[in-house]
């Protein structure tokens, strides 16, 4: 594993946004979701994310998810990825996304 600075650290983007819609997406190569987050003064983005095994459309609407925002935008099919989702693989490689305690504001730094 390659160490980093903490300069380096401090100019990548996690930031709190809150799951206002998600969509299927059938034409992805790996079942996934597309996803709407609303990332407060960071403004509603929308990613996709291979989330589908542990988690539905309904439970996933109005949960706080984990996010690096300041990646370049990525082309997933005929997609616009604008952001990475962020979660651990479980035993069988499914994703378990990273989730907050609480509440926070969205938008928030992870510092």
């Amino acid at each position: 594993m390659k160490e980093i600075t903490w300069s380096e650290f401090e100019q990548v983007e996690i930031r709190a946004g809150t799951i206002l819609e998600v969509f299927d997406f059938p034409e992805a190569r790996k079942p996934a979701f597309k996803v709407k987050v609303d990332f407060g003064p960071y403004g509603v983005r929308m990613s996709s994310a291979q989330i589908t095994k542990h988690y539905t459309k309904e439970t996933l609407v109005g949960r706080q998810i984990v996010a690096v925002t300041n990646f370049p935008k990525k082309q997933i099919g005929k997609f616009m990825s604008e952001f990475l989702v962020t979660g651990f693989a479980d035993e069988n490689g499914d994703i378990v996304l990273t989730s907050l305690e609480r509440p926070v504001p969205d938008g928030s730094k992870l510092i």
